[in-house]
């Protein structure tokens, strides 16, 4: 009787673990959803919509209906723009001068600042070199030189805008210089006392420079303008930035300065002569 009953007994504790096992797939199947099996399924990437970009259009772009307008760049000029402008005239010179001294000087003193027509040489007409220029303008040069003995005195003055440029000038003057003495008359790495020695111990003829060291010059009489006969300003020829020697504001007021210094006053009397190269 005893074995009877405990078999039953392990009958009804297999049969109670089924029923549990039953129920608990029951419970579980009930409990997933569909949103259960669409996580457990692979998710598909969402291809991204393209969006659109607006730009806020101005008051005055809206109410007109035109786009954003370009800003117009700066027209450089060109080398064939400069050649139409055409070459240095007298009447540049004097603009040049009424300009500078017009706020400076009262109507009665502007008329001792004019140059008579009579005072300049004739002009460059860009086809001449500084030699050709020079030996046209001036025919009688080597007989001047030979005759010349005065100290603290010079027959020529070329004025241009840089150092560098006098010695482009030195150059050029080959052909025409024959036996005259020739000053270098600028600032840069040459003393001003080391010219004046040069000029009170020698017999000189020309001289090249700036301005403004041969307007000190003159006024610490190294140079008198007693036997002065020509000044050239190179006038025409452009550095690399298109400028002309007038063209620079330091250069135009030593220029104005140079001027007064004597130099109008001879023109007006009829002993020296200007030339624009």
């Amino acid at each position: 009787m005893s074995f009877c009953a405990s078999h039953t007994d392990e009958d009804n504790i297999v049969r109670d673990k089924k029923k549990v096992k039953s129920m608990l797939k029951q419970a579980s199947s009930r409990k997933r959803s569909p949103q259960v099996v669409d996580e457990q399924a692979p998710k598909l990437k969402k291809k991204k919509q393209p969006t659109e970009c607006f730009l806020a259009k101005s008051e005055e772009e809206a109410g007109s209906g035109e786009g954003p307008k370009k800003q117009k760049r700066r027209r450089k000029k060109k080398i064939s723009d400069i050649a139409e402008s055409g070459p240095g005239t007298p009447d540049d010179l004097r603009k040049m001068i009424q300009k500078c001294l017009k706020s400076k000087r009262l109507a009665i003193e502007m008329e001792e600042c004019s140059l008579p027509d009579s005072c300049f040489l004739p002009v460059n007409d860009l086809t001449h070199t500084l030699a050709s220029y020079l030996k046209e303008s001036c025919p009688k040069w080597a007989k001047l030189c030979k005759n010349h003995s005065e100290r603290n005195s010079l027959l020529m003055l070329i004025v241009c805008g840089s150092a560098h440029r006098v010695l482009e000038l030195i150059r050029l003057l080959t052909s025409f210089k024959g036996n005259c003495r020739i000053l270098k008359l600028f600032a840069k790495h040459i003393k001003v006392e080391e010219q004046v020695k040069w000029l009170r111990n020698g017999i000189n003829h020309l001289g090249i420079g700036t301005p403004g060291r041969i307007k000190t010059l003159i006024e610490q009489d190294a140079i008198s303008l007693d036997s002065l006969k020509y000044v050239i300003f190179d006038w025409n020829w452009r550095d690399q930035k298109l400028r002309r020697m007038m063209d620079i504001p330091e250069i135009q007021q030593d220029t104005i300065t140079l001027l007064e210094s004597g130099i109008i006053a001879a023109c007006r009397a009829g002993s020296l002569k200007l030339g624009l190269f």
